[in-house]
């Protein structure tokens, strides 16, 4: 929840007052949401996204469906899998939830590092070969009850995002053919794609992203708008992106298909079997 950092609980009368308090709030959390600023500062969510698009245009954030983030993060900070796996869990579940209804028993598929892509193993039966490069994910993997998946585990040098990455990972990646990969993703954008702050880690999800049929990004909304260091793939090359809200963007749509836990739960509502 938003607490307006280092100021008395009052209501900001001026744009600068309350600008001031949503930078203060991104030099120690990543995101901001609008729903929490507009309940923090006692201001309406419409006055939230006015003065977001305000400090957007500025260059002091970087506005991203439903909230902003800082620009101080984009490029080259790279959480470690500690503090993402605490951070909006509820969506996490629900995306991975969702992306389990794309798989189908026999299927080879790939799970990339990420929190996200983490928490869709518990919702995977076999019979399935899972090849990962997700240290969490293959120890949860080993400790699961579940029978009939086969686990392989590429080698590789550990990332602070606790994947195994760079050539020896990448190698590894290269010689398999998978139906679908899993992928979690720091950024999302409809101009930049998909994007990492780990050179390493872009490299080897280059190679998952060519070896499999089709693509699966694993993302919650916080994430689009978010332009980081590396460039994975283009939203070209996304079969589908599996989200808890989707973008308000366009553009997005118009390049792959976004899905939604709604989406299961409408009959009108085609899902996805073929890459685009």
């Amino acid at each position: 929840m938003f607490q307006p950092i280092d100021r008395p609980l009052e209501i900001p009368v001026l744009a600068a007052d309350r600008h001031a308090a949503i930078l203060d709030t991104l030099r120690v959390q990543r995101t901001v949401r609008v729903s929490e600023l507009a309940a923090g500062l006692g201001v309406s969510e419409m006055t939230i996204r006015r003065d977001i698009d305000s400090l957007d245009a500025a260059g002091t954030l970087r506005k991203v469906h439903g909230g902003a983030v800082s620009r101080a993060t984009l490029s080259t900070l790279e959480p470690g899998f500690g503090v993402n796996a605490d951070q909006r869990t509820e969506a996490k579940e629900a995306i991975a939830s969702a992306a389990a209804e794309l798989v189908e028993p026999g299927m080879t598929i790939a799970l990339t590092g990420g929190t996200t892509t983490y928490r869709l193993v518990e919702h995977l039966t076999g019979p399935l070969t899972i090849i990962t490069n997700s240290l969490p994910a293959a120890e949860k993997l080993h400790r699961s009850a579940a029978s009939g998946i086969t686990v392989l585990l590429t080698g590789g040098e550990r990332s602070p995002s606790e994947a195994l990455v760079g050539p020896i990972a990448t190698s590894t990646v290269r010689s398999f053919n998978v139906d679908l990969c899993f992928m979690g993703s720091h950024g999302v954008d409809a101009d930049a794609g998909i994007t990492t702050p780990n050179l390493a880690e872009a490299d080897t999800n280059r190679a998952f992203a060519e070896q499999c049929g089709r693509l699966v990004i694993l993302a919650d909304s916080t994430k689009f708008g978010t332009v980081s260091l590396a460039r994975v793939a283009g939203l070209a090359a996304v079969h589908c992106i599996v989200t808890d809200q989707p973008p308000s963007d366009s553009r997005y749509a118009a390049q792959t298909t976004v899905i939604t836990p709604d989406s299961y739960a409408s009959p009108s509502t085609q899902l996805p079997q073929d890459a685009p």
